[in-house]
C-alpha cells in the first residue's frame, strides 16, 4: 500500500528535501504541495492524502489553523506538525485542532519516515524531545482537572499502568517488556483504555495522563530543552 503524503511549507527548498527523501521510498508518494496554509487546505481538499506534514508559521493561514479545517473537513487525513525548539505557544492549539502528531523540523530523517508511517496506520506521534512542552501546553492547569480524574477512575488497574507508561513515552514493545505482557495484550489494553476515555490516539492519552494527575506535570530531574 502507497502513503499518499502532502507537504505544507512556506519554504521551497524545505519542500523539495522533503520531497526527495520522501519519494526515495517504495511506499511513499508526495500528491501535493502547498506554500501556505488556505494552499494546504485546498490541495488536501483535491488529492485526499493519508498524511499532512503541516509547518506552523506559514502567511495567510498559519499551520494550526490548516490543520483545524483539514481535520475538520478530512478527518481520516492525519496532520503532523513540524515545529522547532522555540515554538512552544501553537502546541496546544494543535492539540485541540486534532493533529495526530507532532515532530521537530531537526529530528532525523529516518524518524521523519517512520512518523509518515506511524501516523497513517491511525497511531499518534509525539517526538520525545517535543513531548514534556505538548504536555506543558495542553496540561497547563497546576490542579488536576476534575472530570479527568473522574473518568480516569474508570479503569482498570493494569489499563492504568499502560497509560501511565505510555505518557512515559514507551512503545508498546518496551511496555510488554517493562509489564511481562505480549505485545498484542498490550495493544489490547491500550485499546480498551483510548475506548473508555473518548480518545483518539496515544497524543491524547499523553495529554489526559497529565491532566488527570496520574503523571505529574514536570517530573523531578527533567531536562529543560534546549533553546532554538
Amino acid at each position: 500500500m502507497t502513503i499518499r503524503v502532502v507537504l505544507a511549507d512556506d519554504q521551497e527548498m524545505v519542500r523539495a528535501g522533503l520531497r526527495m527523501l520522501l519519494e526515495f521510498q517504495p511506499d511513499l508518494e508526495v500528491v501535493g504541495e502547498a506554500a501556505d496554509g488556505l494552499a494546504a487546505v485546498e490541495v488536501v481538499t483535491r488529492t485526499r492524502p493519508d498524511v499532512v506534514l503541516m509547518d506552523v508559521r506559514m502567511p495567510r493561514c498559519d499551520g494550526i489553523e490548516a490543520a483545524r479545517r483539514i481535520t475538520t473537513a478530512t478527518p481520516e487525513v492525519a496532520v503532523v506538525v513540524l515545529t522547532t525548539f522555540d515554538e512552544d505557544a501553537p502546541l496546544a492549539e494543535a492539540m485541540r485542532a486534532g493533529v495526530s502528531g507532532f515532530l521537530l523540523k531537526v529530528a532525523p530523517p529516518e524518524q521523519l519516515l517512520q512518523a509518515v508511517r506511524t501516523v497513517a496506520a491511525g497511531n499518534g506521534l509525539l517526538d520525545p524531545a517535543v513531548t514534556l512542552r505538548v504536555i506543558r501546553a495542553s496540561a497547563a492547569a497546576p490542579a488536576p482537572d476534575p472530570r479527568s480524574v473522574a473518568a480516569l477512575a474508570t479503569l482498570t488497574a493494569r489499563e492504568t499502568e499502560v497509560l501511565r507508561l505510555v505518557a512515559e513515552g514507551l512503545t508498546n514493545a518496551e511496555i510488554a517488556a517493562r509489564l511481562y505482557l505480549g505485545e498484542a495484550t498490550v495493544k489490547t489494553y491500550l485499546s480498551r483504555m483510548l475506548t473508555k476515555l473518548d480518545l483518539r490516539d496515544r497524543v491524547q492519552a499523553v495529554a489526559f495522563a497529565f491532566r488527570s494527575g496520574l503523571v505529574p506535570l514536570t517530573p523531578p530531574g527533567t531536562p529543560t530543552p534546549p533553546g532554538p
